[in-house]
C-alpha cells in the first residue's frame, strides 16, 4: 500500500464525513457542491495554513509534527484508533520505500496452544496473526464457524472466509457489519505492515472478487479488535449471541486471541454447550 495515497485518501474522506454542523466554524456560508468540509476549513480548525494542509492532504509534507498531526486530528474529530491510524501513515508516508520482502511466518507459542485447547468444552476461541490470519482455533471455534484446518493454510484467512464463503452470510445473522469490522481490520494492518506482499494479494484477491470488499475498502475506515457481541444462526443449534474478548499476546503484537463466551443461564449458553456435545468426538488438533 502507497502510503502517500493513503494519507491523501484517508484525509479527504474523513474530510468528507463531516458537515459544518459537526464543528465551530463561524462565518460559513454559500452551496456546497461536495459533501463534507473544505480543505481551508479544517486548515483552521487545526490552526495550519491552507497550503500546508494541503500539502499534507496530497502527501508532500514531510516530517509532520506531533503537534501539528494531533491538530488535525482533532479537527478531523478522530477517535483514537483512527488517530494512531494517522500517525502511522503520515510517519511512514515520508520514509524512502522499502523493498518487499517475503512474509515473516507466524507460529503460535505451544503455551497458547494449550490454552485453547483447555477452552474446548466451554469456549470458542481463536488466535488471529497479521491480515487477520486464523494461526489457531480451537475445536469449538471450528465447530461454530468453519474448519479451518481442513482448509489450506492460505485461505484459512477471516477475511476470505467472511466474503468467499457462502456460508458466512448464513452463519452471521448481521453479515454486513461483520463484514465492514473485518475489513476496517484489515485497512489498519495494513498501516502497519504497507509493505506486506501476502496483505497486497489478499487485497487484490478480494477486490476482484466482491463489490462489497472493493466499496468498504475505498471507504477506508479503521478499527481494532477490542470486546464486543456477534450474533450467529447455526445451521445445528439455531440462534445464539456470543460476547468476545481480543488480547494482544506478549512477545508479539502482531498475533491477538480472541475468546467467546456467552451469558450464563442463557439459552446461548445452552446452544453453545450442546453445539460442544455434539462435535467432542470430533479429531483434530488447533489450526496451525
Amino acid at each position: 500500500m502507497d502510503q502517500n495515497v493513503e494519507l491523501k485518501q484517508f484525509l479527504r474522506s474523513r474530510r468528507a464525513r463531516l458537515g459544518v454542523d459537526d464543528v465551530e466554524l463561524g462565518g460559513t456560508s454559500g452551496v456546497r457542491r461536495v459533501p463534507g468540509l473544505r480543505r481551508e476549513e479544517v486548515a483552521r480548525l487545526a490552526g495550519v495554513s491552507v497550503d500546508y494542509y494541503t500539502r499534507l492532504e496530497q502527501g508532500r509534507a514531510a516530517h509532520v509534527s506531533d503537534e501539528v498531526l494531533d491538530a488535525i486530528a482533532g479537527a478531523l474529530r478522530l477517535d483514537d484508533t483512527e488517530r494512531s491510524y494517522l500517525w502511522q501513515i503520515a510517519r511512514t508516508s515520508s520514509r524512502r520505500p522499502r523493498r518487499r520482502t517475503a512474509a515473516r511466518v507466524q507460529r503460535v507459542r505451544p503455551g497458547v496452544r494449550r490454552m485453547l485447547e483447555t477452552l474446548d468444552e466451554v469456549s470458542p476461541a481463536f488466535v488471529f496473526g497479521r491480515r487477520m490470519d486464523v494461526l489457531a482455533a480451537n475445536r469449538l471455534a471450528r465447530a461454530l464457524l468453519t474448519d479451518f484446518e481442513a482448509l489450506p493454510p492460505r485461505d484459512r484467512n477471516m477475511l476470505r472466509y467472511t466474503f468467499l464463503d457462502e456460508s458466512a452470510r448464513e452463519l452471521f445473522l448481521d453479515w454486513e457489519a461483520v463484514a465492514r469490522d473485518n475489513v476496517a481490520l484489515l485497512r489498519l494492518d495494513a498501516g502497519r505492515h504497507p509493505d506486506d506482499p501476502l496483505l497486497a494479494e489478499l487485497v487484490g484477491e478480494l477486490a476482484v472478487a466482491s463489490p462489497e470488499f472493493r466499496r468498504w475498502w475505498a471507504d477506508h475506515n479503521v478499527r481494532d479488535r477490542s470486546h464486543g457481541t456477534k450474533s450467529y444462526r447455526h445451521p445445528l443449534v439455531g440462534d445464539l449471541v456470543v460476547n468476545y474478548e481480543c488480547f494482544t499476546l506478549p512477545g508479539d503484537p502482531d498475533q491477538t486471541l480472541c475468546v467467546y463466551t456467552t451469558e450464563a443461564g442463557s439459552a446461548s449458553e445452552a446452544a453453545l454447550r450442546l453445539l460442544a456435545g455434539w462435535t467432542a468426538d470430533v479429531p483434530g488438533t488447533p489450526v496451525g
